[in-house]
């Protein structure tokens, strides 16, 4: 998710999107401890992702 569309939504959804985002990559943490994923940067980039949205989310609570 680009940093662009993390500024267009709520916080509501921010932290909806947060949730999401976190279990699936929770899931694909397990998915590629028990097999090797065919992909493996994809955990890179939900990584990346629930940090921007988590750090967008923290940005907001301060202002």
């Amino acid at each position: 998710m680009k940093q662009s569309e993390i500024k267009d939504l709520s916080v509501a959804e921010l932290q909806e999107k947060l949730s999401q985002l976190r279990k699936t990559y929770a899931d694909l943490k397990n998915a590629h401890a028990i097999s090797p994923i065919e992909n493996p940067l994809q955990i890179r980039g939900l990584r990346r992702s629930v940090a921007r949205i988590a750090t967008e989310l923290s940005k907001r609570e301060l202002q």
